[in-house]
Formats: C-alpha cells, structure tokens, sequence
C-alpha cells in the first residue's frame, strides 16, 4: 500500500474527521501504521490530532518523530527564499518514520502557520515528494452546492497543475438537503476513475467542548470532572447584567463567561442547570484571574450534584471574549463521544469495501527530484563505497566531498598534490579530516600501475616508460585504482574534458561480457519528474543495432533506480506518418528492441511531445502505453541528444545528473564542467550504488 496525505483545501475542512476515518480503516488492514504531519506546533506539545491518533492506535513512536519542522523553522526558510531546502527537510525526517512502517497516513497542515493562500499547494508539493496519494478535503460548511462545487473544481486544477496523485476528494459539511445535490453536481463534474465523497454536516462536531476551550485558552479548572469537560458548547453569554435580567438569556448548552468575582452570576448560573425550567449550563468561565468567594467555593465544595465545569482565566473579559471567537472544533484524545460521532460520520457516507480496494491497488510511479535525490543517497549509505575523485583540489569537487563526508554516502579518495589539497580545504573552511588524499606523483603504487597498464597496452606500442609517465595523470591513476580494486568507482569531468575522463576506463576497464557498446544516460530531473535521457555524451551516430543496445541498457538503469521504464524512440515523425532514411533507422530499431525484450514497453518513432505530453500523445498515437507517459528517451543521435538535453537543462530550469556511463565493467561516471556541487554529489552517489550492483552482477 501506498503512504497517503490528506490535506484541506483551506481552513476549517473537517480534515481531522477524514484523518480519523482512514486510520480507523487502515487499522484494520493489519499494517504496521505511521502517523505524520509536516509541521510541529510551537513549544513541546503534540497538538490535537496528533495526541489522538497516538493514543487511540498506540503508534510506538516518540513525538518528534512524527513532525517534519516547526512552523517557525519553515516560516524562515520560505521567507529566505529556501522553499526547496524546506521540502528536503520534511522529506528527510517522513522518511526515517515510513522505513520503520508499512504505511504512513500524512495530515496536512491547519492553516495557521503560513500564508493561508499558498497552503494548500505546499501540501501538494509535500505529497507529490513524499511518494504519497493525495486525499483533497473540501469545505462544504455554509456553501451552497454550486459554491462546493467550485470549490473542488479550483482544488482538482490546482493539483492536476502540480502533477499530483489523487486517491479521493472529500467534500465535508454539507447541509443535509443539499447532498444530493452536490453528489450529482461533483459526479457531473468529473470521470468515474475520480472518486468524491460528499459528508453532511454533523452539528456537534463543528462544536468545542468545555475542555478543548479549557485546552485553547490554558484556562484553570476550579471545578468539573471529565464529563464535564466533555459538554458541548453551543453558544456564549457574556454575563454583565443583574441574575433577573441574565436568567432570561440562558440557552441550552451555553458557556457562561463572568468575572470570578460576581457571585450572583455563579450562584444563578447553576441553580438554573439544576431547575427543570431553564437550558442546560455547560460551563462557566470566570475571567480577570479572580476566585469565587470563600463562602462561594464553600457552598459549590457542599453541591450533591456538580456536572458544571468551572474555569478560571487571566485575561480580562473583552480578551477573553475575543480569545473565545477563534476557538475551532476539534477532537481530544478524552473525547470518546466526539470521535465516535465523527468515526460514525465518516463509515455512513464512505464505502470503506471500496476505498479499501482503491488504497490497496493504487501506486504512484512518479519519481520526483527530491524522491529520487534522497534515494540515491539512502542507497549509496546502505553500502559505502570508496570512490576516487582525481579532481582533488577543484572547489567544487571539495565542497561536494564534504557534503557526502557527512552524510556518509561513502569512502572518498582525493588525487592531487595532498599540501596544495590541504591548503585549498583551509581556505574554504570545510572539514574532509575522514578523506583519503593520494598523489599519484609519489604513490608506492605507481609502478604496480604502470606494469598492469603496459600489459595491457604493450600490442599498441607503449612502452614500459611510456606506462610509467602515463600513470602520473589523475585519470588514468584512478581509472587503475577502479580497475585493480583499490577503489570501486571514479568520478571526473568537473575540469577536465570528457574524452579524458572516458578514454582510460575504454582502455583499462571495458566493456561487461555481451555488451557491445559503452553509451550514456543523463538523469533529467524536472519540477515534477525524472526522465532518463539516452545517449547525449557518447555515440555520435548510432546504428539501429547500437541505438536498440542503447535503449535495452538505459531501460536496465532506469529500473535499477526506481524510474519504470516506458520507452520513446525518439524522431521528427511518430508512428507510421514519416519516411526516410532516419526514421526507418529508428522504427528498425525499435522492431529489435520488441525482439529482444518483449518485456519492455516500447514505442517509436515517436515525437518528443507525443512523449512526454498526455493530450498530444493521445491524439498522434492513440492505445500507446508510452505515448505521454515515456520516462526513457532515446534520442537518435548525439547531435540531437546533447543540445536537447542542455535546452530542457537550462530553459527548464531542470538539474541534469550526468552523463552516466553504461557498459563498463566497472564504473567510472564523467560530469560536465559547468557542473554544480549538488551534480557531483549526486553523481558520487550513483557511482556508488551502480558499483553495489556490480558486487551483486560479479557475486558467484
């Protein structure tokens, strides 16, 4: 099963009830839940529906493991600008909790915290990068049914926009008279595969109860037990008049507010919840930080009978009164007749058979760029590996080795001068004191790689001298260590070109058994996905044979990192519309593909825009299962590859993680020279987890 997030589409939705529901469903699935919510309440108290979702299903996680920031932690880095860096922070802490689970319900946030009308598509993109289904809960309160129609439309737009995976939308408070009008208005408005459920109104949910006032406002409690607390609140009374006059104003379940010294008022206040000819009190609240008399408490001390909670706050009246008007509802842990209506509410108006089935067959395949970044590192982690970087006293190449240092995504090998390494680690104030610094100059090692490469190049002509000079560049040290194992992979290109980067490992390391060809793919990470690009670095001008090798590996690489493959066989026409040497090219090379992986869901010649976009795909080749869902693109040569791939880089603003060598026994991974640091961490962790795999591929 899928984690899912359900987020209101604004304040006071009725989210908790909907929270409430899928937790008491899913508790029964048998699955080990989570509970998470991305931003923690100040200070150190769970709030409501935390606490009640902790006790009620005794979820064994201490609190702030369930919390991604606090609120002021996140206000501060979206108003600095910083709004990725927030997202990785919740992403980071959601999925330390989801490992230790086998599901994990989200509640988005309140709406109290933020700015209110960028809230909801924070929690759109929250769950597109959690990997979670997303449940839309809709106002329906005091709407009429074409208000809570376009309230849901605006929602869908907003999440269709961002790309993201809806399991349901929930439109709840809806007065009674009107549900079927809003359940035939939302089935009009969308397809069957989109399911809405329409909630009426439940009057008392929408009501706080003495204690959750007690609760909001840190009142005292003078008097009253839990069933006290646990009275509905339905309506306030100030209490400034004479007990005569007041007494006319009393109305069932009403919260008397009065200063603590106008025993009058006390006194009137429960001899009127005792006679049977005046409304239900459900609670007094004495303002100005003031007590009762003495012979008041002496007096409410001797009551038989005492249901009337009495609370105490410090405020002044008029504070206390505008305290009071910005209580929500809400559900305590304490509150068995609340969440038992809510519970009630929810499995009436849902057909829990059905979203049982729904939940268990749904599954997002979107691989988001955060989702894919910190699964490159978590990998890369599971299994450290010592990776050369013969670019050892580049600036870049330093801050990332920091950056991978701490996150202990694996053992780093720097190649240059060490005093020169060491002073340049000064100057930009990083700690590498647990990286290993080599200098090829001066390595006892350098002999033992300079005969192992005259072997291999003596039928070219090298001689021994020449292997030994040869070996005192960093590229071909480090494509040795790689090869003889002193290191299990090597990433270069932040100065050097790619030929010098590639060229040794061509020489030295080669080609795996059955693969004929070294080609590349580049990691397109854009807003709202990650596309696999295949081959912008190294082919100039592929064959149909090289071009079906080329998509059968990148197809193989994308699987090995989360990415599903659908395959695009890139050209000027799609299906049947083109002819010419080019496309026929393409169409022959994906008539082998079929062949030799009927398991592949390949299509082409297809358009780029029939490929990636849903409409156009749909439109030029209708009953494709790649056409605008495609995530392995195989361009039809280097030309075309590397200027797409530089085009989408920088006009959408899209991080480009690559090029990413396919083939090699070994692997050795070139990056560009106006790579960023977050590139070469990123590429550092995908060598290391492509070496894992060959531990694996070598294993007996």
């Amino acid at each position: 099963m899928q984690s899912i997030y359900i987020a209101g589409t604004g304040a006071g939705s009725g989210k908790s009830v909907v929270v409430l529901g899928f937790m008491e469903l899913l508790s029964a699935v048998g699955r080990k839940l989570g509970f998470f919510r991305p931003l923690a309440p100040e200070g150190t108290e769970l709030d409501n529906l935390t606490a009640l979702i902790r006790k009620r299903y005794a979820l064994p996680f201490a609190p702030e493991d369930l919390y991604g920031c606090t609120v002021e932690m996140a206000r501060q880095l979206i108003g600095s600008g910083h709004y990725e860096d927030l997202l990785k922070r919740i992403l980071d802490r959601f999925k330390v909790l989801e490992e230790r689970c086998d599901l994990v319900v989200c509640a988005g946030t309140d709406y109290n915290g933020l700015v209110p009308a960028l809230e909801f598509g924070f929690n759109v993109d929250l769950a597109n990068n959690l990997g979670c289904s997303l449940v839309a809960v809709v106002k329906g309160f005091k709407r009429t049914p074409q208000e809570a129609r376009d309230a849901l439309h605006i929602a869908h737009e907003l999440m269709r926009s961002r790309g993201a995976d809806f399991l349901a939308s929930v439109v709840n408070g809806v007065k009674t008279q009107d549900l079927e009008a809003v359940r035939a208005l939302v089935t009009d408005l969308f397809s069957e595969s989109e399911t809405v459920y329409v909630l009426p109104e439940q009057p008392e949910l929408a009501m706080p109860t003495v204690g959750e006032i007690r609760q909001a406002l840190g009142a005292s409690c003078l008097y009253g037990e839990q069933d006290a607390l646990d009275q509905l609140v339905t309506n306030y009374k100030i209490a400034a008049m004479e007990v005569p006059d007041f007494l006319r104003y009393i109305e069932d379940g009403c919260l008397i507010i009065t200063p603590g010294d106008r025993s009058d008022i006390i006194l009137a206040s429960l001899a009127a919840d005792v006679s049977v000819n005046f409304p239900r009190v459900a609670g007094l609240l004495l303002t100005g930080g003031l007590e009762p008399a003495p012979a008041v408490r002496a007096l409410i001390d001797g009551l038989r009978r005492r249901k009337v909670a009495i609370l105490q706050v410090q405020t002044d009246t008029f504070t206390t009164a505008m305290n009071l008007s910005r209580i929500e509802a809400s559900l305590l842990p304490g509150d068995a007749r609340k969440i038992a209506a809510a519970l009630g509410l929810f499995e009436a108006h849902v057909d829990l058979d059905e979203l049982r089935s729904r939940i268990a067959v749904h599954h997002s395949e979107r691989v988001t760029p955060l989702m894919f970044e910190y699964e490159l590192i978590r990998r890369a982690k599971s299994c450290r590996k010592r990776i050369v970087l013969p670019e050892g006293d580049e600036e870049r190449i330093l801050r990332a080795a920091e950056i991978l240092s701490l996150r202990q995504a694996a053992e780093l090998i720097l190649l240059g001068n060490p005093d020169r390494i060491r002073r340049r680690i000064g100057e930009l104030g990083l700690r590498l004191d647990q990286v290993q610094i080599i200098d090829p100059m001066t390595s006892p090692e350098r002999e033992r790689y300079a005969q192992i490469y005259y072997e291999k190049r003596k039928h070219k002509g090298i001689s021994e001298q020449m292997a030994y000079d040869v070996v005192q560049d960093v590229s071909y040290f480090g494509t040795l260590m790689v090869y003889c194992g002193d290191a299990d992979g090597m990433v270069s290109g932040a100065v050097h070109t790619t030929q010098h980067t590639i060229r040794p490992a061509f020489e030295i390391i080669k080609t795996k058994p059955g693969i004929k060809l070294v080609s590349s793919v580049f990691f397109m990470c854009l807003p709202d996905r990650v596309l696999v690009y295949g081959d912008c670095a190294v082919n100039p001008n592929p064959t149909a044979e090289e071009l079906a090798d080329i998509a059968i590996t990148s197809a193989e690489t994308a699987a090995a990192f989360g990415i599903e493959p659908r395959i695009a066989m890139l050209s000027y026409s799609s299906g049947d519309s083109g002819k010419g040497e080019d496309v026929d090219r393409v169409r022959e090379a994906t008539r082998l593909v079929h062949e030799r992986r009927p398991d592949l869901k390949v299509d082409g010649p297809i358009q780029y825009d029939a490929a990636v976009d849903v409409e156009v795909g749909q439109l030029k080749l209708p009953g494709s299962q790649v056409a605008g869902h495609a995530t392995v693109l195989i361009f039809p040569d280097l030309n075309t590859g590397n200027n797409t791939y530089k085009a989408v880089q920088r006009s959408a603003g899209a991080v480009a993680i690559g090029p990413i060598l396919q083939g090699l026994n070994k692997p050795v991974n070139d990056l560009s020279r106006g790579c960023t640091v977050t590139d070469i961490v990123n590429t550092v962790a995908i060598t290391a987890i492509q070496s894992q795999f060959s531990d694996c591929e070598s294993a007996p």
